[in-house]
């Protein structure tokens, strides 16, 4: 695919960043794509390799190598390098409902085991898409898919993250009459309220939303499916109303830490703190919510993930005087040996855009507890460990914080409330209990696909499960179906 010497001939030319001075005075998107010449050059290093793994085993499991979604990588960069950006359009949502939204926060596991990893100059694979959805909107190629025919099924899809948009999106297009229930204000789930609006602007979602309802998809927002809150609706109700229900809302029970201190006010779970600047940046009112601000205060982040860097982003954006971010795992290898991961996701040091922009990153760190003056946190009481996660005598050490962030990942989705009321089978992590085959709970018409199956995951894999739910339940309705997967 692409030209046959291309990546002997043309150098990996990734999109570059603003700098760090000016992004930080914002909250708009900082990437600076490439132009058309430089991206079809780019499309061009695409090798025709034999066994293609930016696409070929990635939906089997996490880790596996290669594109959960499915993506025709080769076919697309082809398609870019002659200059058919319309048909290229068309071959990536052929697999990928929203590559607009992976295009700008995908980890790119195609770029990991793409042959030309193997001396460390894969192939542009995540610029290469997001330019394409990006042109393909500003030329009014993304028109509604509107059904010829309606079936006359009733859909529900609890939660409007990336898998509940996926499903509903394709089951829309099946022809069924779909709901989406949203318990805050607007559509998106952890897209809208968890990703910072610098590295996806909430405009992009809400383009794809008006898509969907010109597709005949019903959005119902505000709307809490159980619970005991004003106007929360039985689950119950669903299963009467609706033909079929798919549960996809997000792993939203954060990890918590629970040591001497961690009562002290200052001490916040990342998604109490990250949705808050999202609600500011699109005017939409806090209500009654106490404030969370990093501005003027040394911030501490726990956790060396995804969410930890939103965390940083955001507090150096509000003006944070230091962000220290701790990890309790011990520092990765800068390369990793690429006989032995490669085509496979490797383990090594990754440095997000964050955290390049100022935090300090400490690794084998415990925090043992927290403490403070007048009910307040000034100081976290730390010591380093060893691989076995075991303290470290005569590592002791303090770090002054009038602002910790417990960014430690997500255990599995909310049991009180919707769930438990439902009585779904859960597995023995926490996550509705529902298999890859059918994506069917214990109960009968009731499917679950995305985070709340799988627990916490890629943006990617939520859609992969949102479109492979979706033509379960198109199966379980009409005895058959054309949805791809």
């Amino acid at each position: 695919m692409g030209k046959i010497t291309g990546f002997l001939e043309i150098d990996r030319n990734e999109r570059k960043y603003a700098p760090v001075a000016e992004r930080l005075k914002h909250f708009r998107e900082f990437v600076i794509p490439l132009s058309e010449k430089d991206t079809r050059d780019q499309a061009a290093r695409c090798m025709n390799c034999g066994i293609p793994y930016c696409h070929g085993t990635g939906s089997v499991a996490p880790g596996t190598p290669g594109c959960p979604v499915n993506n025709q990588i080769p076919d697309f960069n082809d398609l870019v390098y002659q200059g058919n950006w319309e048909e290229a359009s068309r071959n990536l949502h052929s697999t990928n409902n929203f590559p607009e939204f992976t295009g700008r926060i995908c980890p790119a596991p195609c770029e990991a085991s793409c042959t030309l990893n193997i001396d460390d100059n894969p192939v542009t694979i995540k610029t290469i898409e997001c330019a394409i959805v990006d042109r393909a909107w500003d030329n009014g190629w993304l028109k509604p898919e509107i059904a010829p025919t309606k079936t006359g099924k009733k859909v529900a899809i609890v939660g409007s993250g990336p898998a509940g948009l996926a499903a509903a999106q394709q089951l829309a297009r099946a022809g069924h009459d779909v709901h989406v229930y949203e318990k805050y204000a607007k559509a998106g789930g952890l897209l809208r309220y968890g990703i910072p609006d610098f590295k996806m602007e909430k405009h992009i979602i809400d383009r794809r939303v008006a898509q969907m309802e010109a597709e005949g998809v019903t959005f119902h927002y505000g709307v809490h499916i159980g619970g005991t809150s004003a106007g929360a609706i039985d689950p119950r109700e669903l299963l009467a109303q609706y033909d079929a229900v798919a549960l996809t809302g997000g792993a939203e029970a954060g990890r918590d830490l629970p040591i001497p201190g961690r009562d002290l006010d200052g001490v916040h779970f990342a998604m109490d703190f990250l949705p808050q600047q999202n609600r500011r940046v699109s005017s939409e009112p806090l209500g009654d919510t106490k404030e969370i601000l990093a501005g003027g205060k040394h911030v501490v982040v726990i956790g060396g993930g995804d969410t930890g860097s939103d965390c940083i982003g955001t507090s150096l954006r509000q003006g944070a005087k230091s962000v220290t971010q701790l990890e309790i795992m011990p520092a990765p290898p800068e390369h990793e040996n690429k006989g032995v991961t490669w085509p496979n996701w490797p383990l090594k040091m990754r440095t997000s855009s964050s955290q390049a922009e100022g935090a300090i990153r400490e690794y084998a760190v415990l925090t043992q507890k927290f403490s403070g003056v007048d009910g307040k946190v000034q100081k976290l009481h730390c010591v380093k460990v060893d691989d076995k996660f075991k303290p470290i005598p005569g590592t002791e050490f303090e770090l002054e914080a009038q602002l910790v962030l417990l960014a430690m990942g997500f255990v599995h989705p909310v049991h009180e409330g919707m769930l438990k009321t439902l009585g779904v089978d859960l597995d023995q992590r926490g996550n509705v209990r529902a298999n890859t085959s059918d994506y069917q709970t214990s109960l009968p018409n009731v499917f679950s696909a995305g985070d709340m199956r799988r627990g916490q995951s890629l943006v990617v894999w939520a859609i992969r499960e949102g479109r492979l739910c979706a033509r379960a339940i198109d199966q379980y309705l009409m005895g058959s179906t054309t949805l791809p997967r």
